[in-house]
């Protein structure tokens, strides 16, 4: 759960459900309140897996969530923080773990270093702003907390195999959701 609309589908989707009230739904977080012996478990999972979504309950996912979470705040949301703040302090502060912590169970459970998943998240949102957004490749560069333009340059051809000028140039180019990087 990590949009806009998947927050407002969830809101729409339990005002319709007699015996739970929304309490608050954010980035990755939902609070319900319904009578337990009314409302199973099973209820509850029946009604996110509608939706598409199922509930979290191992810690170490839980704490990878948490991190995704965080990393999508600070890359997509943070209106050019990424340039002002170290990515590590920043998830770790929102975690509220140390970032070593963090690192070794991201990378266990998703197979994947949490580096790997933030380059992956930046070149996301590059491509958001080129397609579209009147900005610079230069403008990009900085709000996305890379030294460079080459630096970017170099980055988005080893991850999507284009060139950013051969990317604008695709009659319809790819993006990828954010729920389904790593």
């Amino acid at each position: 759960m990590v949009s806009r609309s998947c927050i407002k589908l969830i809101e729409l989707y339990f005002e319709k459900v007699e015996g739970i009230e929304v309490v608050k739904v954010f980035f990755g977080e939902v609070i319900l309140r319904f009578d337990p012996d009314v409302i199973t478990d099973e209820m509850m999972d029946e009604h996110f897996a509608e939706m598409g979504f199922g509930i979290v309950d191992d810690p170490d996912t839980v704490i990878v969530e948490k991190i995704k979470i965080a990393s999508i705040e600070l890359i997509h949301f943070a209106n050019n923080s990424n340039s002002l703040i170290r990515n590590s302090d920043y998830i770790s502060e929102r975690v509220q773990l140390p970032y070593e912590k963090i690192s070794k169970v991201f990378s266990k459970v998703t197979g994947h270093t949490l580096e790997k998943y933030i380059i992956l998240l930046k070149i996301e949102k590059s491509k958001e702003m080129m397609l579209n957004a009147e900005v610079t490749l230069s403008e990009i560069a900085y709000t996305l907390g890379y030294s460079s333009v080459q630096y970017l340059s170099n980055q988005f051809k080893k991850i999507t195999g284009y060139t950013v000028s051969q990317f604008k140039d695709l009659e319809k180019p790819e993006r990828i959701p954010l729920e389904h990087i790593i």
